[in-house]
Parts: C-alpha cells; sequence; structure tokens
C-alpha cells in the first residue's frame, strides 16, 4: 500500500506537519524532480521526499550545497520536469547566482524554490526576508499561513510555474514548516514523464544579445502574473468598516485571532495576501481607497507596507499607513502584539504586560551530546593551544564548542567560511589559526576555501570533523557517507584523498576519542606552516545507534576514590555527568561509553552496560 502522501485519495484528511503539507501538494502537482541542500526549518521536506523515494514517482536528491541544488533543478525544469528546489533562506543566498538568471531563462516545466526563513533566529545566523529576492530576481511569490495553504499553494504554485514558465518562490517560515493543521487531499495523477528539452539557444544561453530581451519577457511575465494575483482566490478581502488590515504569511493567522480574541472582526476589513509578489494592484488600490486609515502586519521587513505606499502616493490616495513604525522590523509575531497594534488602530486600550509571577526555569546553554567526538577533538585542540590560537568556526554541530570549557569558536561567518575566513585572518594575526569544519560542510563549500587557501599559501590547520552525517539539521546524506538510512551509498567520496588532491601533502587522520593520539597530531601539526589538515573521524552516535546499529557495550562510571575537584565536569562539560553528594557522577542512561572522561580523569572507570 503506497505512503497517504502519495495516495491518490482525494477527499482524505490527514494531519500533517506543514512542511509534509508541502510535500503532498508538490505530489498532487505532479512533482517530477526534487533537489535541496537540508536546512532547518526546510528540512523535513526533503527528508520525507527521500524516505518515501523508494516508491514515488520522480527523482530527488540531496544536492552537496544550495548552488548546485538550484543549477540541477534549472537543468531539470529546462527540460521540461516539474520540479521542487528546498532549502532554508541562507540557502538562498548560495542559490542566487544560477537563480538570478534562472528567472531570465524561465522554467518550461514548472519551478517552485521553497525558501524557508526563520524570524527570530530559531535555528539561523540572520533573520534575512527573501521575499525581497523575489523582488531581485522577478520572481511570483506565495505565503501560506496554515498546512492546508501550504498542501494547496505547493500544488498550485507548480502549476502557475509551469503555465507561465516563471520560477515561483514558495515563502514559509518556522511556524508554518513546523505547525500541524488537517489538511484535504486532492488527487494526485501519474506525474509520467518530462517532456524533455526543446533546443532553442535564444531562450536558454543567456549571452547579452539574447539577455537583454529575455528581461523585458521576464517584466511581461511579472505582469501576467499580476492578473493571476488580482484573482487568486489567496487574496481575499473580509469584514467592514473604514479601518483596515493588510496583511501576508503567517502574519494572516495572527491577525484573524487578534481579531477573534478582541472581538474587533465587525470593526474593520483585512485584505489577507497570500499571493504576495507581484502585489494585486487594482485590489489593494480599491482596498487603500475604502479605508481612513490602514495596519500593515507582516514579519521583519516593510516589503508589503512600502509598495502599498508607493501604489498610494501614485495614485494620490490620502491615507495614513502604519506599519513599522507599530511593529517590529525584527523577530517573530505573536497574537498578543498583533491584537495590540489592532488595538491602537481602533482607539482602544491595549492589553497590559503580563504581570504574573512566572517560576525562573533553569538555563539550558547549547551543549553538544554525550558521546559526540567533536568534544574529544575540541579537548584535545584547547590542551594544545588552549586561547593561543584563534578559533576559525562554521556552520553545525560543532559551532556548540563555542561556550566554556571548549571555547572554540571565536568568529563564524556563513558555511564553508571557517577555512576562507580563518586564511584571512592569519595573514593579519601573530597568533596560529585553526579552522574546524564538519564533513557535510566541507563538501558543501569547503573545497573551495582549500583550494583558495593553498594557491595563496595561507598559514591555517584545517581540522575536518567528521562524523559521517548531516548531523545537526538531521542526519541526511553527503557525497562522503559510506551508508544512509535507506542502504549504502554507492559512490563516497573520500576526504583525505580530496584534500590531497587540491595540493595538501601534511593529512594526519585520528579517532578523537583516542585523546594520546589526537593530541600528538595536534602538536605535530602545530609546528607546521601553511596548509595543513586533521580529519577527526568518528561517527555521531546517534547516527551510529540509528543507521550502524552501533550501541557501546560500556558505560562509565565514577569509582569512590573521586576527590570532589570536578575536572571532568570542569573541562569537558559531558552531559551526562553531574554533581552529587559532592562528587561527580556518570548518569548510565545518557552516557553514550565513548570513554573520554576516562582519559581525562583516573578517578573514572568504565562497566558492563545494565551491570
Amino acid at each position: 500500500m503506497a505512503n497517504p502522501l502519495l495516495a491518490d485519495t482525494p477527499g482524505e484528511i490527514h494531519l500533517l506537519l506543514g512542511n509534509e503539507a508541502i510535500v503532498r501538494g508538490a505530489v498532487e502537482a505532479g512533482i517530477q524532480v526534487v533537489t535541496c541542500y537540508p536546512g532547518t526549518p526546510s528540512s523535513e521536506v526533503p527528508d520525507t521526499f527521500y524516505r518515501l523515494s523508494p516508491e514515488g514517482k520522480y527523482y530527488f536528491e540531496y544536492s552537496v550545497n544550495e548552488k548546485v541544488a538550484m543549477e540541477v533543478a534549472s537543468g531539470a525544469t529546462v527540460s521540461g520536469a516539474m520540479t521542487l528546489c528546498t532549502m532554508k533562506h541562507v540557502g538562498v543566498n548560495v542559490a542566487a547566482d544560477p537563480l538570478l538568471t534562472l528567472c531570465y531563462v524561465g522554467a518550461p516545466g514548472g519551478l517552485i524554490l521553497l525558501s524557508a526563513d526563520d524570524p527570530g533566529c530559531h535555528s539561523s545566523q540572520n533573520e534575512q526576508d527573501n521575499r525581497i529576492y523575489a523582488r531581485l530576481a522577478g520572481m511570483p511569490v506565495l505565503e501560506p499561513a496554515s498546512a492546508q495553504e501550504a498542501k494547496n499553494m505547493a500544488r498550485d504554485g507548480l502549476l502557475l510555474s509551469k503555465k507561465h514558465g516563471a520560477p515561483l518562490l514558495l515563502r514559509t517560515t518556522t511556524r508554518v514548516n513546523h505547525l500541524r493543521g488537517p489538511v484535504e487531499f486532492g488527487p494526485a495523477p501519474d506525474p509520467g514523464k518530462p517532456e524533455g528539452f526543446k533546443r532553442n539557444p535564444s531562450k536558454f544561453v543567456p549571452i547579452p544579445a539574447f539577455a537583454r530581451p529575455m528581461h523585458l519577457a521576464l517584466m511581461e511575465r511579472m505582469e501576467a502574473l499580476r492578473e493571476e494575483a488580482e484573482q487568486s482566490p489567496y487574496n481575499t478581502v473580509s469584514g467592514q468598516g473604514d479601518l483596515g488590515i493588510v496583511c501576508s504569511g503567517i502574519s494572516r493567522a495572527y491577525v484573524a485571532d487578534a481579531l477573534d480574541n478582541a472581538g474587533l472582526a465587525a470593526k474593520v476589513s483585512v485584505l489577507n495576501l497570500g499571493f504576495s509578489n507581484p502585489l494585486p494592484e487594482r485590489l489593494c488600490l480599491d482596498f487603500l481607497k475604502s479605508a481612513s486609515k490602514v495596519l500593515v502586519v507582516e514579519e521583519l521587513e516593510p516589503v508589503v507596507e512600502n509598495e502599498l505606499r508607493v501604489l498610494a502616493q501614485k495614485n494620490g490616495v490620502e491615507i495614513e499607513i502604519l506599519g513599522k513604525d507599530t511593529l517590529p522590523r525584527y523577530g517573530e509575531f505573536n497574537v498578543t502584539m498583533v491584537e495590540n497594534a489592532i488595538r491602537e488602530l481602533v482607539g482602544e486600550e491595549v492589553l497590559p504586560a503580563c504581570d504574573c509571577e512566572m517560576p525562573e526555569l533553569p538555563t539550558r546553554p547549547p551543549n553538544l551530546c554525550a558521546g559526540c567526538p567533536h568534544r574529544g577533538t575540541y579537548y584535545a585542540a584547547r590542551k594544545v593551544f588552549g586561547d593561543d590560537a584563534l578559533y576559525s568556526s562554521d556552520i553545525g554541530c560543532y559551532t556548540l564548542g563555542l561556550l566554556p570549557p571548549l571555547k572554540t569558536a571565536d568568529f563564524l561567518i556563513c558555511m564553508g567560511s571557517s577555512i576562507s575566513a580563518g586564511g584571512g585572518a592569519s595573514k593579519v594575526n601573530d597568533k596560529p589559526v585553526v579552522a574546524f569544519i564538519g564533513d557535510s560542510t566541507f563538501f558543501h563549500s569547503g573545497l573551495t576555501g582549500i583550494a583558495n587557501a593553498v594557491f595563496n599559501s595561507h598559514d591555517v590547520l584545517v581540522v575536518v570533523l567528521d562524523n559521517r552525517t548531516t548531523a545537526m539539521t538531521g542526519h541526511q546524506p553527503h557525497p562522503g557517507v559510506d551508508k544512509t538510512v535507506i542502504g549504502e551509498n554507492d559512490h563516497p567520496l573520500d576526504i583525505e584523498s580530496a584534500v590531497r588532491g587540491l595540493g595538501v601533502t601534511e593529512i594526519r587522520n585520528v579517532n578523537p576519542f583516542n585523546q594520546k593520539k589526537t593530541v600528538a597530531a595536534f602538536e605535530e601539526l602545530k609546528e607546521m606552516k601553511g596548509v595543513r589538515v586533521l580529519i577527526a573521524k568518528e561517527p555521531c552516535p546517534l547516527y551510529a545507534r540509528r543507521v550502524y546499529k552501533k550501541v557501546s557495550p560500556q558505560v562509565a562510571y565514577v569509582a569512590d576514590t573521586c576527590n570532589g575537584r570536578f575536572e571532568c565536569l570542569d573541562h569537558l562539560a559531558c552531559p551526562a555527568m553531574y554533581k552529587e553528594g559532592g562528587k561527580a557522577a556518570v548518569n548510565p542512561i545518557l552516557c553514550n561509553g565513548c570513554m573520554l572522561c576516562l582519559q581525562v580523569c583516573g578517578h573514572i572507570k568504565a562497566k558492563k552496560r545494565g551491570s
């Protein structure tokens, strides 16, 4: 029996994660190709496609980075395949080069780029608003506010993209990706085979002579799509009164709840924009003319607000437009925040700040998991370099080495930057530079950093933390893994061979749980100059348990001889260790049996698990 997300069962209702709803919508549209680079909050979309791929009628791949994912998707859609490309918001920065030109070239097979934005930086280094990318590139934008809309917009967006040959941005946010809601299914037709490539160099090869008319064609497509937005069922007006609210994305849900809570639905008119770019100007202009004052509710940048201001000015509409002077330009909204903005709009008293006394919760700083091999690598690095080195960090689990006692992250920019930024720092600092990068990140964008460092004679020690998976975003495979959750990787790439092929001659391989050898390797490489690489290889314990079925037969325990100096906790900060009765102790349930602590303190011993 087919998985419910793949089955042709129109009318059925399922409780789905927003990301799962997007998968179902793509299936209903007849999806043929899916590419991605995983990143929270988008990861469940490609992970679900990956899990279903043995029975799905589509091609799926985890690409090595977002640029490559976008390029593979581009080749598929110009060959007539209905295509979905997924990534988190900062991934669009990486994919921007092919994306902006693809908007000139077009998407004959239909293409959606899922940009999962992250207001509030729940799992990201910034909270950029990718609706601005859509304006820059010339892309229509759909913004769901519920699981049902996530499904419908994924389906309708792909069909709309194919109809107009225009790449489309499906802009979600963390709350939409991770909410759950009832979703009514539509038909799921057999996608059939892609239509195939139709040779037309003037359409698909953007040399300057062809690119200029392509730009004009792009603008014409966007005007045709504006007409689609004018008639779209995702753009609606409700309510009555001369006070108006314009909202887009998840803010539509906040507005609906706020009006219901405050009992103000009968006092205001609401323009909901689910198809937000191109702006449906006639619909918006009629709404502005019917109102005396308008509040624009949108998370992050004043994108719609500014477009409405321009629209009003161009058409001589005298109206007060409120937005970011009332609501913040950063972080997530909540219902109370939006309700108070609406109360101000209608002249009612705002809700007081909550004065209820909440008990202080214990702080829980981010920490590496018990048994994480990165802890062994960081402990060894600190033992050899201490504070005498600059530590260049990267995006991944290993960023959790930031806090004491490990303290191995001095600066961080983006995926793959540890090597390049570390090389730049080495040119203007006297201290040695140690750059940490994970195995998935190495294949994502570390290879070019290595090549640049070798070419420009940077003095940097690169530490590749190879835990055999893409750990932080959910254990997705990458080119270096030998085994995945659904089988073997037939073509694993060897990191050492890749590094050696890029011109690095000094390479060391260690198991970070062997502290003697790891410290010795750091000491040896510390005395060298130029680009040298240490590969610390040991599987993520969660991944090892899940894929390799590897569970240590031993756990650590603290002997009665413990003197209560707590050096083990102070140097390792392993979450399986704690203080009890003036001495250290080990939680056997949390202990992974890595035995790193035995090499740090002689009062810690090993015993058989369960004894």
